[in-house]
Formats: C-alpha cells, sequence, structure tokens
C-alpha cells in the first residue's frame, strides 16, 4: 500500500513544488500548534516524566532533526528512571531501544 501511495505521490511532486516556501508557513504553525497542545496532558509533578519531555523538545530544534530529539527522549527517560529507583516502570523494549540510539548517537555520529 506505502509503494503504491508513493508511486501516486511520484505524478503530484511537481504540483508540490510549485507552491512557494513561504505559503507552507501557516501549515508549519498550526503543526507546531498541535504538537505543543500534547504538552498540556503531561505530568509536571513529578520529574521523572517531565525532564525527558523537556529534553526531548529542546533537542528537537536544537539538534535540526526530530528523529535524534526522540532518540534523546528514550535516553533521558531511561536514565532518569534507572537512577531514581523506579526500574519496575521501564520495559524491555524501552531499555533495547535506549541502547540502541546510544550506539546510533555515539558511533553512527558525523
Amino acid at each position: 500500500m506505502v509503494a503504491v501511495l508513493f508511486l501516486l505521490a511520484l505524478f503530484f511532486a511537481p504540483l508540490a513544488g510549485s507552491v512557494p516556501a513561504f505559503a507552507t508557513a501557516p501549515a508549519l504553525l498550526f503543526v507546531a500548534v498541535l504538537m505543543a497542545s500534547g504538552l498540556a496532558e503531561i505530568n509536571w509533578d513529578d520529574v521523572t516524566e517531565a525532564a525527558p519531555v523537556v529534553v526531548t523538545a529542546l533537542a528537537m530544534p536544537l539538534t535540526y532533526s526530530i528523529a535524534n530529539g526522540i532518540a534523546f527522549g528514550f535516553i533521558s527517560w531511561t536514565v532518569i528512571k534507572l537512577i531514581s529507583g523506579r526500574r519496575h516502570e521501564l520495559n524491555s523494549a524501552l531499555v533495547v531501544l535506549s541502547i540502541l540510539f546510544v550506539i546510533k548517537l555515539g558511533w553512527f555520529a558525523a
């Protein structure tokens, strides 16, 4: 299904390219508002939940990469939960992802 949709997108690429860059600013602002509205649902009283959110939100624009921001969020979540003695709130998949992100950022960072 994804391949078919990508093939269809090839035909619409020139149309999307004809839209000037400044015309996309309102859509990007709307997406930013939608993303920021999720911050209201964070438990700000629990530092083990709030700190990784702040790290993630700050790392995205500072690294110019959403993927790196999410990676820093996973890593900080895992480290903070381990340091605070709340190991029971982690699952093995989260720990494995955090280790893989550390390897990616430490080994493959260019």
